[in-house]
């Protein structure tokens, strides 16, 4: 059944009951606060790469879901710790990225968060700031006297971020031991600047979130929350986010929308309820109905769950049009638009394009031996027609209507467009 009520904010009711609430510091005094008030929440996201991606996408909605009832939310996008290395969860230390490629990447992922919450002067209208305002100026010696004094080495040394790469004695730099003071630091920053009082984050920043409170208690004598959402993991003991072929990105540019939506059609079935109340808006009634759906008809629900999360992120046409491309696909076996094409000329043909060449060319595979494999264990198929023989070099018998259908497995797949 629905969880009932029982918090006094609608906020805490919300994030509890659809299941983002992990751990928080003090829930009684932050749900009278948020019943009261307007909450400014902030989560915070390196820049490490251009596209964010799916495991990014729990903290994004709690985000939306803070703006939703009514409270402020701060994208606080890492220009200045993306320097560092956050080396939470992480057995080794980060490539170092310069300005040009960090400013690169935060001009991508920003289009992200346009898309998921709402920017701009309102009391609730989202901020996006960048902790590289105060991070790139701070001056050495007096951030040690004024900062560091309020954390010990020893307690710094008991972090899991710390205490796990020394347990299996992996290095772990003098750069990214630092990393906790700063995004302590980031926390009292934005109060002071933006009075935020909540940091968000996955339990894996649960120390770094406790540290910004005291400092924020020690520095300003501020009244600072921290809640954590759980670090999301399929029933399978899978990490979110992370398949056979790699991340699961929520720029297009890195992953189509058709793809983005066979990723959720494939959810496990016990995931269903679960993923439909974190990542997707319907009503609690309506998800716990598609949770109890059983055999065959679960499948519906994976299909809702699919269209929801796309629409959500690349817009309903989108979601419209991979729908339909996995039914043709799937149900029909045709091939549809949102499938993943590449052209060739006729005379790339008759120069020859191996299978394996091929499962390359679309991106089903990533190497020869991967393709390689792939054919010896049965999984390569041509317009549906297993084939066995890795040698094997596309015919001209192959495409119909200039197009050819090109399958790793049971739920990958390509054309080839002959122009």
């Amino acid at each position: 059944m629905t969880s009932v009520s029982k918090h006094k904010s609608e906020l805490i009711n919300v994030l509890s009951q659809r299941g983002f609430l992990h751990q928080c510091t003090d829930i009684d005094k932050l749900d009278e606060f948020a019943a009261a008030n307007v909450v400014t929440a902030y989560n915070g996201f390196d820049a490490t790469a251009d596209s964010l991606h799916v495991g990014h996408l729990l903290p994004i909605m709690m985000l939306r879901w803070i703006q939703k009832t009514g409270h402020r939310p701060i994208a606080l996008i890492g220009g200045g710790t993306t320097k560092v290395g956050d080396p939470s969860g992480k057995e080794e230390t980060r490539l170092l990225l310069d300005d040009v490629a960090i400013n690169k990447n935060i001009a991508s992922i920003q289009k992200t968060f346009e898309k998921l919450i709402t920017f701009g002067e309102g009391k609730t209208d989202a901020l996006l700031v960048n902790n590289a305002e105060w991070l790139d100026s701070l001056q050495y010696i007096p951030f040690l006297r004024d900062v560091g004094q309020h954390f010990t080495i020893n307690r710094m040394l008991t972090m899991d971020s710390v205490r796990l790469r020394l347990d299996r004695e992996q290095p772990l730099t003098f750069l990214e031991f630092n990393y906790m003071i700063l995004q302590s630091y980031d926390f009292l920053e934005l109060n002071k600047r933006y009075d935020c009082n909540l940091q968000t984050g996955g339990s894996d920043q649960w120390g770094n979130i406790v540290n910004g409170i005291e400092l924020g208690r020690r520095v300003a004598k501020a009244e600072l929350f921290g809640l954590t959402c759980p670090l999301i993991t399929t029933s399978s003991g899978a990490k979110m986010g992370k398949t056979a072929s790699g991340a699961v990105w929520l720029n297009e540019e890195r992953l189509s929308a058709y793809d983005y939506y066979q990723y959720w059609r494939n959810t496990e079935d016990p995931d269903v309820g679960r993923f439909l109340r974190l990542f997707t808006e319907l009503p609690l009634d309506e998800t716990e109905r598609l949770e109890n759906l059983s055999g065959g008809e679960i499948n519906e629900a994976k299909k809702i769950l699919a269209f929801e999360t796309t629409a959500l992120l690349h817009g309903e046409p989108a979601a419209v049009a991979a729908q339909k491309t996995a039914e043709l696909t799937f149900e029909s076996g045709g091939t549809g638009d949102s499938l993943p094409r590449v052209d060739i000329t006729e005379t790339d043909l008759s120069e020859g394009i191996s299978l394996v060449d091929a499962l390359k060319l679309t991106n089903l595979c990533k190497s020869s031996g991967e393709s390689r494999r792939l054919v010896a264990g049965g999984g390569a198929k041509i317009n549906g027609e297993k084939i066995a023989e890795d040698s094997y070099v596309l015919q001209a018998s192959d495409f119909s209507n200039g197009e050819m259908k090109l399958s790793s497995g049971k739920k990958r797949h390509a054309v080839i467009t002959l122009s």
